[in-house]
């Protein structure tokens, strides 16, 4: 038996996985770290902690493993994306703490970039909206805030990296500046169709050219983790983006095919082949995981999910852990008319509005704590049901089904709930572990582990299926007001 090491670094946590060549889960250990809110609307990671915790638990699990070191036959990163670092390229230092996807410090450049008119350019280049939730913006805040940091950039003594970047620099000891083409797209500086940077992009968010990484496909021989971490020479096969290491695991490889993780955030993708769509109804369009041909998603994403389920847990002190909101939100029938809408960092897709902040619609004397808990899970499967409205919308496709992955995925409620508003069966595969799993694929085809996508895709098997129960009157009701709550939770922090 032969096995790949994939290492999930995450919003919340960093975990590494050791799969055999069945796509079997081996072995597996976590670290949460912390998550850092120096300002209202500001969200930062200490990119050391970040490194730390991922090696410690990348040791972890290959020394549970038991897998002798000359049957692992690599390593392939998944991570969360747009989350910016900047570093200094002799010491391997980082300047700053890392700016995180939900941080919205820069809402007020993008509203300047959008009001000059480079919507168009940035969404014929990049498919993505101009928005703080990618990296470009950070980039540019690092450099202007960081003193004499632009022009040490300009330099060429500086080193932009999302986390994948960071991580490779970092354990192939400071030799490896590279990234792959999903997380390259989504940092608003990448040209999708020539795959490269854009000259144009870069001069408009004033990033220089010295700082950013190689671009390469997602299976690719990326680098070399020395013999020092873990014994033995490993190759670095495949990094991915958390989103599109997900479809790939989820092995949506065909057009229309669709997933949804769930999991700090949800982001739903649907494979829309080798042409990008351009979505006229507020999603982006993303280059998936991919070996050589184009190929591009659809995707909608959602700034809070799981996390809603943490907030009651951490802030609100609804329960010790998040396993338990299940049996609270079950003891109730419904939500008793209590609708959440978690913007806690503005909205996502389809609405993308940075100013719009956390909301309780209906409460009443009767209120419980188990209407809250369930008006916050149902939150997240209204928030995905509009983001595949959307979708269909864009691609003209009918969803058939959608394969769904990440920790949430286990509330049977939440899932139930998801599939009665979609009106589609909602699959839940028997591994749920699907981001970690598409960079071990990845991974294993460059090491040719795997021959091709087709013999992955072969080992794909649902473990549940949700099947829709809900009339189609109750569903539209339902909708229509959470639409109506999101109608007043939007434009709340302008001007404050």
């Amino acid at each position: 038996m032969r096995y790949v090491l994939a290492l999930d670094q995450g919003t919340t946590s960093s975990r590494a996985i050791v799969f055999n060549e069945e796509g079997a889960l081996v072995q597996m250990a976590q670290q949460e770290f912390r998550q850092l809110y120096p300002q209202p609307g500001w969200v930062e990671h200490d990119p050391l902690e970040i490194l730390a915790t991922q090696r410690e638990v990348a040791r972890e699990a290959v020394a549970r493993s038991g897998v002798p070191l000359k049957d692992m036959m690599g390593i392939g990163i998944a991570n969360q994306r747009e989350t910016t670092l900047l570093w200094d390229r002799q010491s391997g230092e980082p300047l700053a703490n890392a700016i995180v996807w939900q941080d919205r410090r820069t809402a007020a450049h993008c509203r300047e970039l959008r009001e000059g008119g480079a919507e168009s350019l940035v969404r014929e280049r990049t498919g993505l909206v101009i928005d703080p939730y990618f990296s470009a913006t950070k980039i540019a805040w690092l450099l202007d805030n960081i003193p004499g940091a632009r022009t040490r950039a300009e330099r060429g003594e500086l080193a932009f990296g999302t986390v994948d970047t960071w991580l490779v620099w970092q354990l192939t000891g400071n030799r490896t500046h590279v990234t792959d083409v999903s997380n390259a797209a989504r940092t608003m500086l990448l040209n999708v169709h020539t795959q490269d940077w854009d000259e144009e992009l870069l001069r408009l968010l004033r990033v220089p050219r010295p700082i950013l990484p190689d671009v390469h496909p997602s299976a690719h021989a990326f680098g070399i983790v020395p013999k020092s971490l873990f014994g033995e020479p490993l190759i670095i096969g495949g990094i991915a983006g958390d989103q599109q290491a997900a479809m790939f695991g989820q092995a949506c490889h065909a057009p229309g095919m669709a997933k949804n993780t769930y999991g700090t955030g949800c982001f739903m993708l649907m494979h829309t082949g080798g042409e990008m769509v351009q979505s006229a109804h507020g999603l982006v369009s993303t280059p998936c995981a991919h070996l050589r041909a184009k190929e591009f998603a659809l995707e909608g994403s959602v700034f809070v999910g799981g996390a809603v389920v943490q907030w009651l847990r951490d802030e609100l002190g609804f329960f010790k852990s998040s396993f338990e909101i299940e049996a609270l939100a079950n003891s109730v029938l419904d939500s008793g008319g209590v609708v959440i809408v978690p913007a806690f960092t503005g909205l996502g897709a389809p609405h993308w509005d940075p100013e719009a902040r956390g909301s309780i619609f209906g409460l009443t004397r009767g209120t419980s704590r188990a209407h809250i808990a369930r008006a916050a899970l149902e939150s997240i499967a209204f928030q995905s049901a509009d983001v595949l409205e959307a979708m269909q919308k864009d691609s003209g496709r009918t969803l058939t089904e959608l394969r769904v992955d990440g920790g949430a995925t286990a509330n049977d409620l939440l899932m139930q709930f998801q599939a009665d508003l979609l009106g589609v069966p909602v699959v839940r595969p028997k591994v749920l572990e699907t981001t970690a799993l598409g960079a071990a694929y990845l991974a294993g085809l460059t090491v040719n582990l795997w021959k091709s996508r087709e013999e992955i895709a072969a080992q794909w098997q649902a473990e549940k299926r949700f099947e829709p129960q809900m009339e189609a009157g109750r569903r539209q009701e339902l909708m229509a007001r959470w639409r109506e709550a999101v109608g007043r939770s939007l434009n709340w922090a302008q001007g404050t």
